[in-house]
């Protein structure tokens, strides 16, 4: 197996501003808010300042409301 091939398991990624960096290759990253698993290469959604991943642009909304909630 090539060392860059992604495993089954879960990955270990740094979420960038425009991209993301793979720290630990893996199949998939989990939603912060529903505990989802999302398959690396269907990742679209995530915050660079809370370094989240999320599974659909309603994660991100529940996610930011929550914040607003607890300021």
């Amino acid at each position: 197996m090539n060392k860059f091939e992604p495993t089954g398991g879960e990955a270990v990624v740094q979420y960038l501003d425009s991209d993301l960096r793979v720290i630990k290759p893996g199949a998939f990253v989990r939603c912060a808010v529903t505990g989802k698993p999302i398959p690396l290469d269907e990742l679209k959604y995530w915050s660079v300042e809370r370094q989240e991943a999320y599974a659909s642009p309603e994660a991100v909304m529940a996610r930011v409301t929550e914040t607003a909630r607890s300021s």
